[in-house]
């Protein structure tokens, strides 16, 4: 059981205009209480100059905390930073510094990646924004190595997020990461959401392949979750489907932005987290469960997609017994 002994304070920094879409991206993570689950997470909003703050939507929302809130803060959230060339001011930038330098998580959706570019804490690293902004990103900023494609990037200390839509991708990342896979299936539940979006944000920066809108991979993902534990390929896949192999690895790329290798692989270990979680099985009876054959392989992949091992995932995350 992993024992938490204070809520994580999680500070959202807003400037005029701001986008209300990617500030409610982390209220609806990090700010709302669910029946079912223990609250672990306390949020606030500031601002540099308390008062009210104009926003995209037509109307100002106030916001009577200034810039000092970030010294109290477990993760800072820049939910967007508009217009993306205007920079931060001295003051900004030296509470980013200040903050990142006391531990302080620095988390950017969208175009809050410039904020964090300003403030020098993606010199050196990869990091993204939206797919518009990504060539203005790294226009500006040529120290950052600026990956357009994927939906966010986590180093740990820092992570950025792609589009708006992505910062919901990169909050649940966050939570699976300090709460578990188990609590952060049951927030994106609460959202009628998925936990987990698989390929990268290119996707949706061109119209949609006839394929995707004719020829849903839905019934095929749903034959292969019923079937984890079976030595599933990309062969029996492409043959249930009724596709050549080539086939489907373009429908996968079209609608899912993966490979069908890839996201049966994300499947596999989605499932052994919830079972490291939520059961006594042994390493190799979970590696059976979910197709992965040994504790051995499964000791592979779990710590090269996860970052961890399973053993010490579970004793992480391993459920209160009731």
């Amino acid at each position: 059981m992993r024992y938490f002994p204070a809520m994580h304070r999680v500070v959202a920094l807003v400037r005029p205009p701001q986008s209300t879409f990617e500030l409610a991206c982390a209220a609806q993570v990090f700010g709302i209480e669910r029946r079912e689950l223990p609250t672990r997470y306390a949020f606030s909003v500031c601002t540099e100059c308390p008062g009210p703050v104009a926003t995209h939507a037509g109307y100002d929302m106030l916001v009577p905390d200034g810039l000092d809130a970030l010294d109290r803060a477990d993760t800072l959230i820049i939910p967007g930073w508009l217009p993306a060339g205007r920079p931060p001011s001295p003051a900004v930038v030296q509470a980013l510094r200040r903050a990142h330098s006391r531990g302080t998580r620095m988390v950017s959706i969208c175009s809050g990646a410039f904020a964090l570019a300003h403030a020098g804490l993606l010199d050196g690293r990869r990091a993204t924004t939206h797919w518009a902004l990504a060539d203005e990103l790294a226009a500006r900023f040529p120290a950052i190595q600026v990956d357009p494609d994927v939906l966010y990037v986590d180093h740990g200390d820092v992570a950025t997020s792609a589009g708006a839509g992505a910062g919901f991708d990169l909050c649940m990342h966050l939570v699976r990461k300090d709460q578990g896979a188990r609590y952060a299936a049951h927030v994106a539940r609460t959202m009628v959401m998925p936990p987990h979006r698989e390929g990268g944000q290119l996707q949706y920066s061109t119209p949609p392949h006839p394929a995707q809108i004719d020829d849903t991979l839905a019934p095929l993902l749903e034959w292969i979750t019923e079937r984890l534990g079976e030595p599933v390929t990309i062969e029996s896949m492409a043959a249930h489907a009724g596709l050549s192999t080539r086939t489907l690895a373009r429908r996968f790329a079209d609608q899912l932005g993966t490979s069908p290798g890839q996201w049966l692989l994300a499947q596999r270990i989605a499932t052994a987290r919830d079972l490291l979680e939520s059961s006594d099985l042994s390493l190799d009876a979970v590696a059976r469960r979910v197709g992965l054959s040994s504790a051995t392989n499964l000791r592979r992949r779990f710590l090269s997609t996860v970052g961890t091992t399973p053993g010490a995932y579970r004793r992480a995350f391993r459920a209160k017994p009731r």
